[in-house]
């Protein structure tokens, strides 16, 4: 059987491109000239299966959307901390190209407008680095994000570097207030090199599942940035990404994104995929209109906005079942499933907790369960604990290794599977 993805992005396509408003980014010359009906859509999971309808496979110019792999880049090699004394988080309800820099701190608001972008670019390798030194760590970063070697389209470059001088000026006023001390035209020439970086949508769809697996690049297997960087870029990209018009995009859409001028936009829904669209023409505030379109429709056939929140906690407990043990005791087995988190961790800690006395052992069984982050491990592992002092046998059945540190356990005993217990017979 064929999966039903690709006919899915093949008719939201259909639908979403029958007009084609707006116009392309008139101030560069050579992404005016661009092919305006260029449209496609592309979808990775965080496993590298990519699906895609219409234009996946041309190349075009990042641009913008560069801002955040280099935000990422620059946090990952010299920490959140250095990199925001230089540049802010806050959404501008500007233009990305507006001369502004936050009151008092003199820093740009934020890394997806130009002068946050300029001013991350200049964060880039240390300050003996050349330009192109810090260039080619900026391209080996982008390359490592797509899982190949990224080209730059110098045809673009050079039409773009012709017509930046309110680039230039950004700098120039960037340079002015100290905000970096090397040469202004350097840093405007590497930064429009970056956004002269090809890609195609299956690129992008790659680039955007590795930001949603956590900096792990899905095809590699590279991690390329740590995820605590990863959180940064995304809480970022949710507030500032689509410029002035991110508040309707996060009310409307809903999921972490970032435009660029040659018309596309890229997507992460964290943990599930990476999302690339491609139409040139761009609305009032920059953005691709189909693209936005295309985008939108995911994410309302698809329950993709962030605010539609996962699966009720209370769905974690599978089953939860009392069996008698050899001695004529009462062994109780709770089964768990799906994602836990803190909130259903504290259901079945909560769950536990009811006649626990009653019991001679507690088995906990993990088996189908999918993932267990931080905070989860650590409620459950004190459970345990807990549960241990009060004279309860603890049994943990964890074929994934999920709880990989129990040293506040209570030295549980751990299992692969529920064969040793097979003897039990059930008691209700």
């Amino acid at each position: 059987m064929q999966t039903p993805v690709t006919d899915y992005l093949t008719e939201i396509l259909h639908d979403c491109g029958a007009d084609n408003p707006g116009a392309n980014a008139a101030y560069i010359p050579e992404l005016a000239n661009a092919d305006s009906d260029r449209l496609g859509v592309c979808v990775s999971t965080i496993d590298g299966v990519v699906y895609g309808a219409g234009d996946t496979d041309l190349p075009f110019s990042i641009q913008s959307i560069s801002k955040a792999f280099v935000y990422a880049l620059a946090i990952d090699e010299h920490g959140l901390d250095y990199v925001l004394r230089s540049v802010g988080v806050e959404p501008s309800g500007e233009a990305f190209n507006e001369l502004s820099l936050e009151k008092g701190s003199g820093r740009p608001l934020n890394p997806m407008i130009n002068a946050g972008a300029l001013t991350t670019h200049s964060l880039i390798g240390g300050p003996a680095d050349s330009p192109t030194e810090r260039f080619e760590k900026v391209h080996r970063g982008l390359s490592a994000f797509a899982g190949r070697n990224l080209e730059v389209d110098e045809a673009v470059y050079r039409s773009e570097l012709s017509e930046a001088y309110r680039n230039r000026a950004i700098a120039n006023m960037l340079r002015s207030y100290d905000v970096f001390t090397v040469d202004p035209l350097q840093i405007v020439e590497g930064y429009t090199r970056q956004c002269s970086i090809n890609v195609t949508l299956r690129d992008l769809a790659l680039m955007g599942a590795t930001f949603a697996n956590g900096g792990v690049q899905p095809v590699t297997g590279e991690q390329v940035v740590a995820p605590s960087v990863v959180r940064q870029v995304l809480s970022v990209m949710m507030t500032c990404g689509m410029y002035d018009a991110a508040g309707d995009w996060m009310s409307n859409v809903g999921f972490p994104a970032k435009s660029g001028v040659a018309g596309g936009i890229l997507g992460v829904l964290p943990g599930q995929v990476g999302i690339a669209t491609l139409s040139p023409r761009l609305d009032e505030h920059g953005n691709s209109l189909r693209g936005v379109r295309l985008c939108d429709r995911m994410s309302r056939d698809m329950g993709m906005h962030i605010m539609e929140g996962a699966e009720p906690a209370r769905a974690v407990v599978r089953r939860d079942r009392v069996l008698r043990s050899p001695r004529g005791g009462t062994i109780r087995v709770c089964s768990l499933q799906g994602a836990i988190q803190f909130s259903g961790a504290e259901r079945v800690l909560r769950l536990l907790a009811d006649d626990h006395d009653k019991h001679e052992q507690l088995v906990l069984d993990l088996r189908r369960v999918s993932s267990l982050n931080d905070v989860a491990q650590r409620m459950l592992a004190e459970g345990m604990r807990r549960f241990a002092l009060d004279g309860i046998g603890i049994v943990l059945v964890d074929p994934e290794r999920f709880m990989t540190d129990l040293s506040s356990a209570g030295e549980p005993t751990v299992l692969r599977d529920l064969g040793d217990l097979r003897s039990l017979a059930r008691l209700s």
